[in-house]
């Protein structure tokens, strides 16, 4: 008689996953570019909403690193991460282009250029999120077939 063995999931830690150092550049970039627009007294603005996106950031990752996205399955944790990653991009980039008008300091306008690298980084955390639920779909957008293959909708 012989046993079945069921397959063993090999969970790498977030921080050594593709998107864990891309998240984490993120949060270290939008930090960066707070504390240049604190230290160079940008507008209120800047500030407020450089801080809040290091924030939220810290939450996605501190919820990844404690898999807790694994306990929490009522929500769709992907789909909220990309729709992050595309507020984030467009409030860094309006935050970016208004730190970079002719009137500011050049402390200001070094936040505002680390600003857009954040941006771009916020694009790519997407992609990469975006491109796992493409190849590896779970949850309602994956069906079993008879002969127990996966069928993606």
């Amino acid at each position: 008689m012989e046993t079945e063995s069921k397959p063993k999931l090999h969970l790498r830690p977030f921080c050594f996953s593709v998107k864990g150092p891309v998240k984490m550049l993120r949060l270290a970039l939008t930090v960066t570019s707070m504390i240049f627009f604190i230290i160079a007294q940008a507008p209120e603005p800047y500030i407020v909403i450089t801080g809040f996106e290091a924030t939220v950031i810290s939450f996605f990752i501190i919820l990844y690193i404690l898999r807790l996205d694994r306990l929490m399955k009522w929500f769709f944790w992907p789909l909220l991460d990309i729709i992050n990653s595309m507020v984030t991009t467009l409030f860094m980039i309006i935050v970016s282009v208004l730190a970079l008008m002719p009137e500011t300091t050049t402390l200001i306008i070094i936040g505002g250029v680390v600003g857009f690298v954040a941006a771009l980084c916020c694009i790519a955390d997407g992609i990469l999120i975006y491109r796992k639920l493409l190849f590896n779909p779970s949850g309602p957008n994956e069906r079993k077939t008879v002969q127990g293959k996966k069928e993606v909708l």
